[in-house]
């Protein structure tokens, strides 16, 4: 049951960047793509919809988490508790962004919550990618199970290290390369006229930033946590997610040839989540890498609920699961179609 609880959270982790992370991309494409106020009110209708509904995944991430494995859980939130503040400040300013800018007349009042959406869009994508950095890289966890980090300390991978290292800013630039790809994406289905112009060209420049900071990062997680690529290399039931990854990365560039706009958002959507399905894979059974010593790693098994919760919560899980999934389905069919330029 602990292997099955660590495949539903990072299932249930990969949709949440998925869905949420093409509304984190349109806030960083926001001042690219959108030139005046008529196509900046058309970039927030193409997310308007959903924007908030996707983050109900990352809601149900935390409750899985708590709920599976609560250790983990009070070592992450408390290890990282300065960093956690800043996700949900950004998170308060980036919704307040939106809901307010169509409030609001003054063109400086609009000017201002328009650059808070696409810095706080910005910095998010760079602080969860760090927050996948550290997963990867290890926090110094003792033998009490826990740890506190600051944000940050010489930036460097070994002995004290904070939140934020040459490592972790890097897997955090990536993830705001890649996001940016995915937002330019989805605008390019969603929009038409000089937005959809615009998106085209942002795509395909994120994307050419993107293979190279994912080289980088390749090489970088080699030379941090090496054992991350043998691990991936004996589990033959991971390769698929590498294949997803390739595959849905070459896709997206093929679409964007073609004119493809939807076959181009769902090969990047493949891209994220077989990135991010490969690197649990690579990384289970562990939650949280010590790197003080590998015998006070954060592991499923041992960070895990009893066996009996675990059942009697799947047994909720799966009902609840069919819910958010129709009601997602519903929703974006509702919402089929690209958005018209907004003149007001």
């Amino acid at each position: 049951m602990e292997a099955t609880w660590y495949a539903l959270l990072a299932l249930m982790l990969t949709v949440y960047v998925v869905l949420d992370g093409f509304d984190f991309g349109a806030g960083i494409a926001h001042l690219i793509v959108a030139r005046s106020d008529d196509e900046r009110r058309t970039v927030l209708a193409a997310i308007g919809p959903v924007w908030d509904g996707n983050e109900v995944w990352l809601v149900g991430s935390g409750g899985v988490l708590f709920f599976a494995f609560p250790r983990a859980y009070s070592a992450a939130f408390s290890g990282f508790y300065l960093s956690l503040m800043i996700v949900l400040w950004l998170l308060v300013v980036r919704g307040l962004s939106i809901e307010f800018r169509g409030q609001l007349k003054n063109p400086l009042w609009r000017a201002f919550f328009d650059s808070a959406f696409a810095g706080s869009s910005t910095v998010l994508a760079i602080v969860l990618g760090a927050s996948l950095g550290n997963v990867i890289r290890g926090v110094p966890i003792g033998a009490d199970q826990s740890f506190a980090a600051p944000l940050f300390t010489d930036f460097g991978v070994h002995g004290e290290t904070g939140a934020l290292d040459w490592y972790t800013v890097l897997v955090g630039l990536f993830a705001a390369a890649a996001l940016a790809m995915h937002g330019a994406a989805y605008l390019v289905w969603k929009t038409e006229g000089a937005v959809y112009d615009r998106s085209r060209v942002l795509f395909v420049r994120a994307w050419a930033a993107t293979a190279l900071l994912l080289l980088g990062v390749t090489v970088a997680t080699a030379v941090v946590q090496p054992a991350l690529f043998s691990s991936f290399a004996r589990r033959a039931w991971a390769w698929p997610a590498a294949v997803m990854l390739v595959g849905g990365f070459a896709a997206s560039l093929w679409a964007w040839r073609r004119g493809r706009d939807r076959a181009l958002f769902f090969g990047s959507a493949a891209f994220l989540a077989g990135l991010l399905l490969a690197t649990a894979a690579s990384l289970f059974p562990v939650l949280l890498r010590s790197t003080v010593d590998a015998r006070w790693d954060v592991t499923a098994y041992g960070a895990a609920t009893g066996r009996r919760g675990l059942m009697l919560g799947l047994t909720w899980w799966i009902p609840a699961l069919l819910l958010a999934v129709g009601y997602f389905a519903y929703l974006f069919r509702s919402f089929a179609g690209k958005v018209r330029e907004l003149h007001y």
